[in-house]
């Protein structure tokens, strides 16, 4: 099995060498060792972590945002160690996309565990987010079905189950989704007028 790969920020260089050092002997492959968050959606990008693992006293505004530019556009799990305990600041830190925020706790050998546990709540919550995204897009299609069915019913006359059955049949012959086809109808239907 491939090496954990770990992108590590730390503006400590001691305290990094310390993580760097537990994170290897965790058998980890720490991928770069970087002293502030600037540019980390970039960072990210070029590098490829798996991970990247944050060591602050405190996350200010400007971590936040890069943390939340990556858990946007390029998500993995994110850690963050900090010395700051505040409601706030750890609310914050959970919308900017963080997997797990551990306060006061840097204990070498705790930290594989902790990333352990961050990834599995990382896949567990991008699992949620793609059956949210499905959730949705079905019931728009399903909306764009029933108007589709009630333009049919009104301008042809057909009972729900007709209309219904003409989409389906429509969709099947042109071999495409019956959402599609419903988008398709109500274009041309409201075009027409």
């Amino acid at each position: 099995m491939a090496a954990l790969r770990v992108l590590l920020i730390d503006p400590s260089p001691g305290r990094s060498a310390i993580l760097e050092q537990a994170l290897r002997d965790g058998g980890c492959e720490v991928v770069a060792r970087l002293g502030c968050c600037d540019d980390l959606l970039g960072q990210v990008t070029a590098l490829a972590p798996d991970v990247v693992l944050v060591d602050v006293d405190s996350p200010d505004r400007d971590v936040l945002e890069n943390l939340h530019s990556v858990g946007r556009d390029n998500p993995r799990p994110i850690v963050v160690f900090a010395a700051d305990d505040s409601s706030d600041t750890i609310a914050a830190a959970v919308r900017a996309g963080v997997s797990a925020y551990v306060v006061d706790g840097l204990l070498p050998h705790r930290v594989k565990p902790i990333i352990d546990v961050a990834i599995a709540r990382f896949r567990e919550f991008q699992a949620l987010k793609r059956e949210l995204e499905a959730t949705r897009n079905r019931l728009a299609e399903r909306k764009l079905v029933d108007k589709a069915k009630g333009l049919l019913m009104a301008r042809k006359g057909y009972g729900e189950a007709e209309a219904y059955a003409a989409l389906r049949k429509l969709a099947m012959d042109r071999n495409q989704r019956i959402g599609e086809v419903a988008r398709n109808i109500i274009d041309v239907l409201e075009l027409l007028g």
